[in-house]
């Protein structure tokens, strides 16, 4: 629907009108799967995401417990459900800017930020990351390897479709570069490309904001962001993965050597009354500091895993007795 028909929809509808589509804010994998839902029972669905592709956080990690079946294996195949569904509208590298009205009838108005891209015409054939002279800190792999200033942010994106990060390209830093441009054959770069505003009615709204990780570095908390071999669980799921900066090696980000000695520090950040730290369990770092050990052993069976707790809280997942976890969990420091 073009943003004129969703004008003269919002603006002729009568007062009491309701709309039967559903918005989902939200592109992870929560979010993917109540679109899916959604749309098979017959919705309209709109789903938006802030990130240039949907996926989320499970699109970074390398396995899932309990099984460890390949996080992207799982996840990917429902980007391409989503992609292809004639009932989902897929809106990325979108923010809700508003909400207003009731149940049965939402006007929620979205900001689409500029790709400065024409999605429509990128292929996705990556020849302007090729030729892109910038390298820039990749945020998809933590920060822990580099990418272009123009690129998609991962193989498996849906959108395929490339995207300029502004703050790294040479043209929007003053410079007159414009090498992407002359090498898109499709003529899908627009450097001049602005912020949309898009109004849409809906008669429900669904919230699957997903979660932000805590920063040790903000507290300075064990050394992060002062010692490169001090990372955190999402940037040790991106060195576990095999479309990670080391290609699926551990190896240490200050030499590129693999540790044969790895501590695991669990609460950081969690269940403290101290400020800038969180009072609440955070629910999943006993689970997946123990696949994230088991993962470690299956690339070197000979490594040292040290786990530090205060207690094991591994919801639905292990039984509470230490006797038990000592047993599976070898590794696990008393």
């Amino acid at each position: 629907m073009d943003k004129e028909a969703i004008k003269d929809q919002l603006t002729d509808a009568p007062a009491n009108r309701t709309f039967g589509d559903v918005m989902v804010v939200g592109g992870g994998i929560s979010g993917i799967q109540a679109s899916l839902d959604l749309a098979t029972a017959g919705f309209k669905v709109y789903l938006v995401e802030k990130a240039p592709t949907i996926g989320g956080k499970m699109a970074q990690l390398d396995k899932t417990f309990p099984t460890n079946d390949c996080s992207m294996c799982i996840e990917s195949p429902k980007f391409i459900e989503c992609a292809r569904h004639p009932n989902i509208e897929i809106l990325t590298y979108t923010e809700v800017d508003s909400v207003k009205g009731e149940a049965g009838n939402f006007k929620v108005t979205l900001i689409k930020k500029p790709r400065y891209i024409k999605e429509d015409k990128c292929t996705g054939c990556t020849a302007c990351v090729e030729y892109c002279p910038v390298k820039a800190p990749d945020r998809y792999n933590q920060d822990l390897s580099l990418n272009k200033a123009i690129h998609i942010y991962f193989s498996q994106a849906v959108p395929l479709v490339t995207y300029i990060d502004p703050e790294s390209c040479l043209y929007f830093q003053g410079e007159k570069c414009t090498i992407c441009r002359g090498v898109c054959k499709n003529k899908a770069i627009d450097l001049h490309q602005e912020e949309e505003t898009v109004d849409i009615g809906v008669g429900a709204i669904i919230l699957s904001p997903g979660y932000e990780v805590f920063d040790p570095k903000v507290k300075g908390d064990y050394g992060y962001g002062k010692f490169e071999n001090v990372v955190t669980s999402l940037d040790f799921e991106r060195l576990l993965c095999a479309t990670g900066p080391f290609e699926g090696e551990i190896l240490r980000p200050s030499d590129r050597k693999h540790p044969h000695s790895i501590a695991w520090i669990h609460c950081v950040g969690s269940r403290r009354v101290t400020p800038g730290d969180n009072s609440y369990c955070s629910a999943v770092c006993c689970t997946y500091t123990q696949k994230q050990v088991i993962l470690a052993k299956d690339h070197d069976a000979e490594a040292k895993a040290t786990v530090f707790h205060n207690d094991i809280r591994s919801y639905a997942r292990i039984s509470s007795d230490s006797t038990r976890e000592r047993q599976t969990f070898p590794g696990f420091a008393s």
